[in-house]
């Protein structure tokens, strides 16, 4: 867990449309707010005002215009293991198993091979997939993909959990459900959690 700061942010896109014209889109400006130790803190707002924009920048995932993001007082400069980040879209490896993409991270940080696969199994039983250690992604519903998805994220125990509207792309009863399980799992794990979301419903119940 981890103190997550946005500070005077801001991000533009230029686009040139002739030789010697060059359009600007301001996406957000001076945006500045703090996610505290162990806070969820949710980002509203309707689809293509720069949410999920501002959650990549946060990830490492796209520079900012101006403006400084940092976890617990260190700026970021690209993606880093201090931060997990969980997806509208899946994104699992379809070639690992459920453990393999939990365990995925804490390869990259070095952790030991036995010690990956306990701790994998420790976060599969937390999300509710016991006995599903060893399916592939193709053989998982949409909310169970989705619950790997927040395992591997969580299992590298980073500062702060990066989510961009995760369970957008699920039907109304698993997106229930999920809402249900991540409010559980906050409560267990106290992550400093960025969500983003267009729907303030899921906004007030999970923060």
């Amino acid at each position: 867990m981890g103190e997550l700061r946005i500070d005077k942010l801001s991000k533009t896109y230029a686009r040139r449309e002739s030789w010697n014209s060059t359009r600007y889109l301001k996406v957000f400006e001076n945006v500045s707010f703090t996610v505290k130790n162990g806070e969820f803190v949710s980002v509203i707002g309707s689809s293509g005002c720069g949410k999920s924009t501002l959650l990549s920048i946060a990830g490492g995932l796209a520079p900012a215009t101006s403006g400084t993001v940092t976890v617990d007082d260190r700026p970021i400069s690209g993606p880093g293991l201090d931060r997990g980040i969980v997806f509208q879209e899946f994104a699992l490896f379809p070639w690992l198993t459920v453990l393999g993409n939990i365990a995925f991270g804490l390869k990259a940080k070095g952790v030991p091979r036995a010690k990956r696969e306990e701790i994998a199994r420790k976060y599969v039983e937390l999300v509710g997939l016991t006995g599903f250690e060893e399916y592939h992604p193709n053989r998982l519903s949409g909310g169970m993909r989705q619950r790997v998805g927040l395992a591997r994220a969580l299992a590298i125990e980073p500062a702060a959990l990066l989510m961009d509207e995760p369970f957008g792309a699920l039907d109304a009863q698993t997106r229930e459900a999920m809402q249900n399980a991540l409010a559980d799992i906050s409560a267990k794990t106290r992550n400093t959690i960025l969500f983003i979301t267009h729907d303030i419903r899921e906004a007030i119940y999970l923060s």
